[in-house]
């Protein structure tokens, strides 16, 4: 099937971002085929919200990658969402990536975000393939060198559990930019200081490109602290103390999650945020009533911005 934007000029989403604030939801693609039909579900569903682009996220190794590019191209193909492939550097050879680049430059997907990514599953720390790269930096290179697309990379409000200090941290961030990365999305974080420190400090140290605000509701009050703690977020103590009051009563906790992200995505939205990137961990419910909350377009409204 055609894609209902083949008849558009090629779209990339640095553009976009020139002319205004986004809105952006993040996929994960499932372990088994039969959880493939749930994701595009939950894409359905918030497709009504006109995102201006959507992600898709990259497992360890074997199906779940094969699924990112089926997701992928199937949203490029048949929706007219403009999709973001994650790309890592988990599990695979500079050639095994070539080639995942190829399959999605000639599907017509024209942007990715390039990872280091986390170690698989039951591995202490980070090692790469043989004949791999071992830094989303290098990822990003070649990607720069070798390919078109525009290149998205991650960064940390409370900087990256690896990093030596808050100013190393800045200093990588600042290469994935010279590298050629084009804009950044950060990491979870719970407390909008943190984002802001982040933001001077980046400012301060002459990154210009636009940071988008990575969001996710709470949803599950022990899911989340094993998030924090995998990826070195806080969640401030008041609100744990309010996830820790409401027990197991998991719809009472999935209402504090909404509460707490309007609270926190209307905040940035005044500070002028250049962008929101929900990680909807393949769900609508939450990030639906989060953006009604807000009220219809104002996320995508570009304001006083700089630059289930």
């Amino acid at each position: 099937m055609a894609s209902p934007r083949s008849e558009a000029p090629e779209i990339k989403i640095p553009d976009v971002l020139k002319r205004k604030r986004t809105l952006s939801f993040e996929f994960y693609p499932p372990r088994t085929r039969e959880g493939l039909p749930a994701v595009f579900r939950s894409i359905h569903r918030l497709k009504g919200f006109k995102p201006d682009f959507v992600s898709v996220t990259y497992g360890a190794g074997g199906a779940t990658q094969r699924f990112t590019e089926e997701i992928v191209t199937s949203i490029e193909r048949e929706t007219d969402l403009l999709p973001m492939a994650h790309l890592t550097c988990v599990g695979q050879t500079r050639e095994e990536i070539r080639g995942v680049l190829e399959r999605l430059e000639g599907a017509g997907v024209e942007n990715v975000i390039a990872l280091r990514g986390d170690p698989p599953r039951g591995q202490a720390e980070f090692a790469p393939a043989p004949g791999g790269f071992s830094h989303a930096t290098e990822l990003i290179g070649y990607i720069r060198a070798n390919f078109g697309f525009s290149i998205a990379a991650a960064c940390y409000p409370e900087g990256h559990t690896e990093s030596r200090d808050l100013d190393a941290d800045i200093e990588h961030t600042k290469l994935k930019l010279e590298m050629g990365a084009e804009f950044l999305i950060t990491q979870l974080f719970y407390d909008n200081d943190y984002f802001y420190s982040f933001l001077d400090r980046a400012r301060r140290a002459g990154i210009r490109a636009p940071i988008l605000a990575g969001i996710l509701p709470i949803l599950n009050r022990e899911q989340i602290r094993r998030f924090a703690a995998l990826c070195g977020a806080t969640i401030p103590p008041a609100l744990d103390a309010r996830l820790e009051a409401l027990g197991d009563d998991r719809d009472a906790v999935r209402e504090l999650g909404i509460e707490t992200a309007t609270l926190q995505v209307r905040e940035l939205l005044d500070g002028g945020v250049d962008g929101v990137h929900f990680y909807a961990l393949n769900r609508s419910y939450s990030i639906s009533k989060i953006l009604s909350n807000l009220g219809g377009g104002r996320v995508q409204d570009r304001g006083a911005a700089p630059g289930e």
